[in-house]
């Protein structure tokens, strides 16, 4: 009995270890949960990931073409650039394409690719008397929203002369900046449901005149205020759910600024008493309502993703880095998207190509890779070097950051 029993341990134990060596590697080749529905992207307006950068190119002061050489260098495919509708028909019923157009030469000549983002209404528009005009402009970006029935059509024009005049010139279309804050609103409160309805005016103009742009919403800034200056991004992006956005565009817009390592997650800083929003992490929250009104299956596009360096102005010195931290922390954020947002994220556009006016007195002026006067900080080379993703396509990290290296290897995944 006792050597039967002992036989039988013994085959026990023989079974144990043979189902252990078949199921243990199993277990291990178990996909990882899929938290943000990652499965659920059928199409991809971009590929991902799609690399871009936001310029001021609109008043060439002689820096627009060694700009758009930098972004070839870096391997980007696309450029962001404000067709600001104060521009383009200062006057109404007149319209002036001379900077748009040189603006699309130049990047055509490269083979660049272009996000135009639309908005910034003229006075005579918004109706607005001109010392209102000039009290709005000390808080708010004068960007009045075109509420009323015939503003609304003066915008839905805008909207279609543009998309008309350049029919398959402009991939993208990002439409409107921000509206969950009060100064890209005109100074009113925030009102996701007007923001919507400037949307589909906006949206159907565009897929009437151009059918493959690719339409994105509009950018959020990621805040916790909730008053009559601000509402927070995901507040704002339920309500905006609430009356059906969705249905206008091809992309939902955010922005990932950093006020922190890219790493740091919402779920850490609330662990340490802050909030949710101080994370570059944050659209994972903002993915997480997408999945929540069962749109699981779009696309985000992050409009906005910097460090700014900047060491003055206190609402900003608070989360600033150094320089060497923003080119490092810029190559970890793509390098995080890319292992942990790929392919429910597609386009990444970081901010900015300075605009040759800026001085330090302009918090823009500390979240560029390169100052004004095209001396480039670490940033920029931190981007020429790094490995890029597109899809199925990889670019390795560069080795050779000559000049000369640099255009011998030139390549871009789009």
């Amino acid at each position: 009995m006792l050597r039967v029993t002992q036989g039988r341990i013994g085959v026990s134990a023989a079974a144990l270890t043979l189902m252990t060596l078949i199921l243990v590697p199993l277990w291990l080749k178990q996909p990882p949960p899929d938290d943000f529905a990652a499965a659920a992207i059928k199409t991809r307006p971009f590929p991902s990931l799609t690399y871009s950068i936001q310029g001021f190119f609109w008043w060439d002061s002689g820096q627009t073409g060694v700009q758009m050489d930098w972004v070839k260098m870096m391997s980007f495919s696309h450029i962001k650039q404000t067709f600001a509708w104060r521009d383009l028909e200062a006057d109404k019923g007149v319209w002036d394409f001379s900077q748009s157009d040189r603006i699309l030469a130049e990047a055509e000549r490269r083979g660049l690719h272009t996000i135009a983002r639309l908005g910034q209404t003229p006075d005579w528009v918004s109706g607005r008397d001109t010392q209102t005009a000039a009290q709005l402009s000390e808080t708010a970006d004068d960007d009045m929203p075109p509420l009323s029935s015939d503003n609304m059509a003066a915008w839905t024009h805008y909207c279609g002369t543009v998309a008309a005049h350049y029919k398959g010139r402009i991939a993208a279309y990002q439409i409107w900046n921000e509206p969950n804050l009060s100064r890209e609103w005109g100074g009113q409160r925030p009102d996701a449901a007007g923001y919507v309805r400037v949307l589909a005016a906006c949206s159907s103009a565009i897929r009437a005149a151009d059918p493959a742009a690719i339409l994105i919403s509009a950018g959020l800034a990621p805040t916790g205020t909730n008053d009559d200056g601000a509402t927070p991004d995901d507040v704002y992006l339920d309500a905006m759910y609430q009356v059906g956005f969705q249905q206008y565009i091809d992309v939902v817009g955010v922005h990932a600024p950093g006020f922190s390592a890219p790493e740091v997650g919402p779920d850490d800083l609330e662990r340490q008493g802050s909030q949710r929003f101080f994370s570059f992490r944050r659209p994972e929250d903002l993915r997480k309502i997408m999945i929540a009104h069962g749109d699981a299956a779009r696309q985000m596009a992050i409009l906005e993703m910097g460090w700014t360096t900047d060491p003055n102005n206190p609402d900003y010195s608070w989360f600033a880095v150094t320089e060497q931290q923003q080119a490092d922390y810029l190559v970890r954020a793509f390098t995080y998207i890319h292992e942990h947002w790929s392919p429910w994220v597609g386009l990444v556009s970081v901010i900015y190509l300075p605009k040759p006016s800026w001085t330090e007195a302009d918090e823009e002026y500390w979240w560029a890779i390169s100052r004004p006067d095209l001396r480039p900080r670490p940033a920029f080379g931190a981007l020429v070097a790094m490995p890029k993703w597109c899809d199925d396509r990889y670019l390795p990290a560069r080795v050779d950051t000559s000049e000369e290296g640099i255009f011998a290897t030139l390549d871009t995944c789009f």
